[in-house]
């Protein structure tokens, strides 16, 4: 599984899976313990593969810094995200020499340390990115399977409206007109 499927929702710990969508938003099956928890519209929700680190001269997406790490501790888990401010710059600093420390603080390597490690322990270790050719499929896939959608629910919307109409006669309601509500 690729970043593109790895959430982040505020206000709830740890990751989340994107399992389904459904109606009012969607399912998430999260990677600390496994449940898997309905999210709606009001949760504020990021995704990990839009995500990005501060740099001097430029942003660097996260799953950079995760190939990075990936790189210097040979696949295996990082330094723990419970360990000091000071130990925590030095190695995000090992990592990433010329990230900005004016605009990235220590929440937010603590942050990178503890999803990195929590991907790691879930056998998440895919940090490249998505092809370019598959983003493409997936594109026209969904344009041709929203096509004939908004073709169906028009034409089955006008029948409706048709026969709502006419209902009323057909089942031997009486017309309703002004002159039978006068009697």
């Amino acid at each position: 599984m690729s970043l593109e499927k790895v959430l982040s929702i505020s206000g709830k710990p740890g990751l989340y899976k994107l399992k389904s969508q459904t109606r009012a938003g969607f399912l998430a099956e999260s990677l600390l313990d496994g449940k898997t928890i309905n999210v709606s519209g009001r949760h504020n929700v990021s995704l990990l593969s839009e995500i990005a680190i501060y740099t001097l001269s430029a942003e660097v997406p996260l799953r950079e810094v995760f190939n990075k790490i990936a790189t210097k501790e040979e696949g295996k888990e990082a330094i723990s995200h419970k360990s000091s401010k000071i130990e925590l710059e030095e190695y995000f600093f090992s990592v990433l020499p010329d990230y900005d420390e004016d605009r990235v603080y220590a929440s937010d390597i603590k942050k990178v340390l503890q999803w990195y490690n929590l991907l790691v322990k879930n056998g998440i270790t895919d940090f490249s990115e998505a092809k370019a050719e598959n983003k493409e499929e997936d594109k026209e896939k969904e344009t041709v399977a929203a096509k004939p959608k908004k073709e169906t629910a028009a034409k089955a919307a006008s029948p409706k409206a048709a026969s709502a109409k006419a209902s009323s006669a057909k089942k031997g309601g009486t017309a309703k007109s002004t002159a039978a509500r006068k009697k």
